[in-house]
């Protein structure tokens, strides 16, 4: 993220793992952004201690509210941010909440199915929408007439489950509605970056590889990495806009 040169930013999921990761490395920086936005379900919560640890000792760090099945809770959500921003934009967006539920094709139930759905893949299209205007006003505001995301970038965090030709460890977990969610998510990117190029708006998908989260767990078929070591890495293994993510 050497070249990576943004104003403001928003994380959702940014209470653990690797939204939580990528707070902290956006807030070391040696030229941080003015704003950091993270945003969770339960802000004063215990599992957003470290989280409200941060944001004591940083400023720029603004902790957002935010449940993102509850179209509401988006907008809302939205609407504090731009406060926050004035009359200047939002750079990057980075969609990275998400569920699992480790379910196999023999028990997998509409209930499980519809709430994974619709927080990896419906979540990140509401909030792609609602913060579009802000990420305009942002692109707009650039002097350069490239995509990038030091510009206007939408960044969804996708997975090597969500991949149809490789079908992940499918014998260690079958997990189907966290993969279909994945695979929706990755085609959702690409409807994005067709649809919001034309706004300057750069869109793209991410698979970091494992990572040692709580949603990863603690042991891999693949050497992981902590959280912590997930944005030293920032192009993806399938951006759907290019591999150049950094001007």
């Amino acid at each position: 993220m050497a070249g990576l040169q943004v104003c403001s930013v928003l994380v959702t999921g940014a209470n653990q793992g690797i939204g939580l990761g990528l707070v902290r490395h956006f807030l070391g920086m040696p030229n941080p952004p003015k704003w950091v936005f993270a945003a969770c379900q339960d802000p004063k919560g215990q599992r957003a201690q470290e989280l409200q640890n941060l944001a004591s000792k940083h400023p720029n760090l603004v902790i957002i509210p935010l449940e993102v099945t509850d179209p509401a809770s988006i907008k809302a959500a939205a609407a504090r941010v731009g406060e926050h921003l004035g009359g200047s934009g939002l750079n990057l967006l980075i969609n990275n909440a998400g569920i699992m539920k480790l379910n196999s094709l023999d028990n997998e139930t509409l209930e499980d199915m519809t709430q994974v759905y619709t927080t990896n893949t419906i979540g990140p299209l509401l909030l792609g929408q609602a913060f579009l205007p802000l990420l305009k006003k942002a692109a707009q505001g650039s002097p350069s007439s490239a995509l990038s995301c030091s510009k206007a970038a939408i960044i969804n965090m996708s997975s090597s489950g969500g991949s149809i030709e490789e079908v992940y460890l499918w014998n260690y977990g079958q997990a189907v509605s966290y993969r279909c969610s994945k695979a929706a998510l990755n085609m959702l990117t690409k409807c994005q970056s067709l649809g919001y190029r034309q706004h300057g708006v750069l869109c793209v998908a991410l698979h970091p590889g494992w990572v040692q989260t709580d949603m990863g767990g603690a042991g891999s078929q693949k050497v992981g990495v902590s959280p912590w070591q997930v944005p030293q890495s920032p192009c993806a293994d399938f951006p759907w806009e290019g591999r150049e993510l950094l001007p």
